[in-house]
């Protein structure tokens, strides 16, 4: 059995690939939604957060206006989530649900990515 190269380079940021999600494909609006629905569902507060590319790895990210405390409504998460995309067009955005039980991040994913540099 061969190990594949996936060819990521520090040098060449168009090829950059880092931690174990970079590395499948983007999801659909599909796939984006049930993730949604899944963090609604786990009763998870919902944050949007945006970052420029090249400060993709730092530990901090923008927040886009205040958490959404309690929302359930999927279709509200989502249209904020295009907001803050259509206002930062170049970076990236993510959704993070937040577990208000073990007071921590219960899923964080990047829904739209931004152009890399």
């Amino acid at each position: 059995m061969t190990m594949q190269d996936y060819h990521s380079r520090l040098s060449d940021p168009a090829s950059r690939k880092f931690e174990t999600f970079s590395y499948l494909p983007a999801m659909s609006a599909g796939e984006i939604r049930k993730q949604v629905a899944y963090i609604v569902g786990r009763g998870w507060n919902p944050a949007i957060e945006h970052t420029e590319p090249q400060y993709l790895m730092d530990s901090y990210w923008y927040m886009w206006k205040l958490p959404m405390f309690g929302e359930t409504d999927t279709d509200r998460i989502l249209a904020e989530a295009e907001a803050c995309h259509k206002a930062n067009p170049d970076n990236h955005v993510r959704l993070i649900g937040y577990d208000n039980f073990s007071q921590s991040q219960g899923a964080s994913m990047v829904i739209y990515r931004g152009k890399t540099v």
